[in-house]
């Protein structure tokens, strides 16, 4: 548990090293704003977000290092994501057709025995362009909270260990990203590295909103498994 009560001077260095990370809230917020489907305004988002680098800053213990800045961009993502579950955004319906879109998609792979083109899910599934998104993109934000999850909670560890320990955490990363194709690691790149939302990837690789959410989420469960594993 946290002290209930802080000095002046640590009182200082947390303001100093908000205003020093601040810019990891802001960018987090913008990259998932595409995602908050009109119900969370950015402002709102960057509030939750603050409470989490706060909340970082105090897990972390002593001077942030190189590595603290990855480490907050996870946990304030995962922050925002969270509120967003809390706040119920998706409607129900949403939410359900995204299974069925899931289901959908898997059975109509199992068939093709290949990975199912845009046209040929919309058509099979009776969606329009629109709702295949919105489809996916809910899907999307559950496997991106869970992924972030697992890798915040290895580098929390990990900072708490030996170098030696922290760059095993490091290699076992570096081992996941090899599981996937080269689409997929340019995707993760985008999104983790340079911090681009869906949209702004799919402008980039000119491919659909729809496709990027496909690509995104496969990798993601490729990852996953290989770090549960190490």
């Amino acid at each position: 548990m946290y002290a209930e009560s802080y000095s002046a001077p640590q009182a200082a260095d947390e303001g100093r090293l908000l205003a020093q990370y601040a810019p990891l809230v802001k960018r987090a917020a913008r990259q998932l704003s595409s995602q908050a489907g009109g119900v969370f305004d950015r402002e709102d988002m960057e509030q939750i977000g603050l409470m989490a680098l706060l909340d970082c800053l105090r897990r972390y213990g002593g001077e942030p290092d190189e590595r603290f800045a990855g480490f907050a961009m996870l946990r304030i993502r995962g922050a925002i994501l969270d509120e967003l579950r809390r706040l119920d955004w998706r409607p129900r319906s949403v939410r359900q057709e995204a299974h069925r879109v899931r289901d959908g998609l898997r059975e109509l792979r199992r068939k093709l025995r290949r990975e199912p083109s845009e046209a040929e899910a919309m058509t099979l599934l009776g969606l329009d362009a629109d709702a295949y998104r919105e489809a996916l993109l809910a899907e999307n934000a559950e496997a991106m909270s869970s992924f972030d999850e697992l890798v915040a909670a290895g580098m929390e560890l990990a900072a708490e260990d030996s170098p030696e320990a922290r760059l095993e955490r490091q290699s076992e990363l570096a081992r996941a990203l090899t599981a996937l194709s080269e689409r997929e690691r340019q995707v993760i790149q985008l999104y983790y590295e340079f911090e681009l939302s869906l949209k702004e990837i799919a402008a980039v690789l000119e491919l659909t909103e729809a496709r990027i959410c496909q690509i995104n989420k496969s990798a993601l469960k490729k990852m996953q498994v290989c770090l549960m594993a190490a």
